[in-house]
């Protein structure tokens, strides 16, 4: 018996190892397979990376300045010193009016001829006006106005010798992203953009293509079993997708200066674990479509576009209707990008990592096992 079975694992590691030296001589001959794996993720890394922004950086301000007051002037010099608005300063509220209706400013700040006065008794009030066109646009531009009028109110204070008592000082420290960009967050979710457009959108095309060429067939009439076939199909994909996770890795250090606070092994480990759920992803949509063309539709709108709209990539899933967050919830990127940007920016923190890790880990057992009955099910 003992004999038996160490007869069939040679046999098993012999045709393993013969398919997946076929599977990777099939992806090097296929240049728009090394196109998809490896040239697309170039191009995510540098669009996402330096084209797609959440900051609002030189936000555009008029400044109607009806009071030629010194505390005037030096509110107008507290919103000039600030980096992330270009100042326009003019003499009228009628010609700070005429350029937010040229849509020539995101803003209006109105300083009225009295301002000096009410200054004085305690009571400077100032009139904001933004373009609602963008709200997540103008609620930043409003906070970097109410910013730098708030320190140069302090920096007048302390001017004045005010007593250490007299007032409440907000000191500010910027947790998990002390640069205060948006490229820190991004960065690390293009991880799981990439590995699920390889895993998933890869695999499925490229099996379906053998499904439709009838290669699968004529393979499984030989004594290669179906898991064998399914999990030679997964390594050369595993690979490229540990490529593509190299490069994300190494564009967050070399091109965008993002730290990784946690471990990097058990970032490794996670990224692994995820690339089986999507290939088990892919094998399942290209089981069931044995098509092209569909396999690729499917794979773009049951992974690729879920994992960038619903899994907290862009948009926090806390802000959206009770029933989307549901729907999100039950896509796998969405734990990776958790686990991800906790590694990335926050560190190893193990309640989130292994609550996760074991969240993808039943994902990739219950989609292989599926995978892997919907084959021979078809195969009958």
């Amino acid at each position: 018996m003992t004999g038996t079975r160490r007869g069939a694992w040679r046999d098993f590691r012999r045709r393993l190892a013969a398919l997946i030296r076929k599977e990777f001589r099939q992806l090097l001959r296929d240049r728009s397979n090394l196109l998809i794996g490896i040239g697309l993720p170039i191009a995510l890394i540098l669009i996402f990376g330096y084209g797609l922004s959440l900051d609002v950086r030189d936000a555009r301000l008029a400044v109607a300045l009806e009071d030629a007051s010194p505390a005037a002037y030096e509110t107008v010099a507290s919103l000039e010193g600030s980096t992330y608005m270009a100042t326009t300063v003019v003499r009228s509220l009628a010609a700070a009016r005429r350029l937010m209706d040229e849509h020539r400013v995101d803003a209006l700040l109105y300083l009225p001829a009295d301002f000096a006065r009410r200054a004085a008794a305690g009571d400077a009030r100032v009139q904001l006006l933004l373009q609602g066109g963008d709200p997540t646009r103008s609620a930043a531009i409003r906070g970097y106005v109410e910013g730098a009028l708030a320190q140069g109110e302090q920096k007048r204070w302390d001017r004045r010798g005010a007593a250490a008592g007299s007032g409440v000082v907000a000191v500010e420290r910027m947790w998990f992203n002390a640069a205060n960009d948006s490229t820190w967050y991004l960065v690390p979710g293009l991880i799981v953009l990439i590995m699920t457009l390889v895993g998933t959108f890869l695999t499925a095309l490229v099996m379906a293509r053998e499904w439709e060429r009838g290669t699968l067939e004529s393979l499984f009439v030989t004594p290669v079993r179906p898991s064998e076939v399914l999990l030679a199909k997964m390594v050369p994909y595993f690979a490229v997708g540990l490529v593509g996770l190299g490069m994300c890795l190494a564009a967050a250090r070399l091109l965008f200066d993002v730290p990784i606070q946690g471990s990097l092994a058990v970032l490794l480990v996670a990224s692994m674990l995820y690339m089986v759920v999507s290939l088990g992803i892919g094998l399942l949509i290209s089981a069931f479509t044995r098509n092209q063309f569909l396999a690729s539709q499917v794979a773009i709108l049951a992974s690729f576009m879920p994992s960038l709209m619903l899994s907290g990539f862009v948009f926090d899933l806390r802000n959206v209707p009770p029933v989307v967050q549901v729907v999100g919830h039950l896509l796998p990127a969405t734990y990776f990008m958790e686990l991800v940007k906790t590694l990335f920016l926050a560190g190893t923190y193990w309640p989130i990592v292994l609550k996760n890790c074991a969240i993808l880990a039943l994902y990739a057992v219950a989609l292989l096992a599926l995978a892997r009955a919907v084959t021979r099910k078809r195969l009958d």
